[in-house]
């Protein structure tokens, strides 16, 4: 049951906060609270001591304060901020929580200089009469959230829980 929840929950959060925000530009206090909260649930199960716990908890202290500075100043969205950190609680503070954050940072600049090329090309003008694509052409910002969740998609398998978890269900 706890497997489940870790193969299920991770990965449909990250989903769900990339397609919140390629539609609203928008991720909902939601999307992080149960991502908090799952790992809160499953971390007693997965054979954590304490101390790594803490590791855990550190890492998503130390993320949420970048990234509050990084929105005090107008460079990243709120949403942006505590999907980052709330990410990095089930990464905890060691090489997947890096692999996270290069993946993401990789992403998020492919997805940035896609737009950048495609809210100047023709293209632009067709695809802003489609209402889905018209805030992606509008707006002057990007929807980070997508290269969050690639780079969370692609470093959670190396990650404490989702280890654990392919472990339990290897035999």
């Amino acid at each position: 049951m706890i497997a489940a929840i870790i193969m299920v929950v991770f990965p449909f959060s990250m989903i769900f906060a990339a397609l919140s925000d390629v539609f609203t530009m928008t991720i909902g206090n939601r999307i992080s609270a149960v991502l908090i909260g799952a790992f809160l649930v499953v971390a007693p199960f997965i054979g954590l001591s304490w101390a790594e716990f803490g590791w855990h908890v550190a890492a998503f202290a130390l993320v949420l304060a970048v990234t509050f500075a990084l929105f005090a100043t107008g460079t990243m969205g709120g949403g942006d901020a505590k999907l980052l950190a709330s990410t990095s609680l089930w990464m905890g503070l060691g090489p997947s929580l890096l692999d996270y954050l290069l993946w993401a940072t990789v992403w998020g600049g492919i997805f940035t200089l896609f737009l950048v090329f495609f809210r100047k090309s023709s293209l632009a003008v067709y695809a802003g009469e489609i209402p889905i694509l018209r805030r992606m052409i509008d707006e002057r910002d990007v929807p980070y959230g997508v290269a969050l969740a690639i780079g969370g998609l692609i470093a959670f398998p190396q990650s404490p829980a989702m280890t654990w978890a392919l472990a339990q269900v290897a035999g």
